[in-house]
């Protein structure tokens, strides 16, 4: 079941739902529109390893906005740290969004009950296209769960986005890796 506009505001009154900075006007009626920050990254090397740490440098976009390339992987960041208690928020992008040819998640859309931070978001598009920081990129729609919830995210010992960060988080498959040796 997925959460209406009365009961996210309710939820964030509750303080299940955190969302900041919040403004009304960017809920939806079963939605809360979040929007790109203004960090990108790209990764360093041309080839990636999954068994490695890929390392990816950060850069500001500036206020003109900056040029995406279809032939590159860009992670960004929502403008809106968040945190959730009891259900299951989904990131999914917007459909003028979509309309651009800009997928914002490769496979990540879907959080866990205990995530607390800003989300990263894997961007690619389908032709070159400009973006601008702070604008409207995504929107969370928050999904109940069925049951206690035993192990939230936040309390993971293996989750490896814990670290709250305002910047892009590059892959942490290699730390996988580490486990199996």
């Amino acid at each position: 079941m997925i959460l209406s506009d009365k009961k996210i505001l309710e939820e964030i009154e509750n303080k299940n739902i955190v969302i900041s900075p919040f403004d009304r006007k960017c809920l939806g009626t079963n939605s809360y529109d979040v929007h790109l920050g203004e960090w990108l990254s790209v990764y360093d090397d041309d080839v990636l390893d999954a068994k490695k740490h890929n390392k990816a440098t950060s850069f500001k976009m500036s206020k003109d906005g900056h040029l995406l390339l279809p032939s590159r992987l860009y992670l960004g960041v929502t403008q809106e740290y968040t945190e959730t208690y009891k259900y299951v928020p989904f990131l999914e992008g917007k459909s003028s969004i979509g309309r651009l040819g800009i997928d914002i998640h490769a496979t990540a859309g879907k959080g866990d009950v205990g995530f607390k931070n800003f989300w990263t978001l894997e961007i690619s598009v389908k032709q070159p296209c400009i973006v601008y920081p702070f604008m409207p990129i995504g929107q969370l729609i928050y999904f109940m769960v069925e049951g206690e919830v035993e192990n939230s995210y936040d309390k993971k010992k293996s989750a490896k986005y814990n670290k709250k960060n305002n910047k892009p988080v590059e892959s942490m498959m290699w730390k996988n890796f580490l486990k199996n040796k």
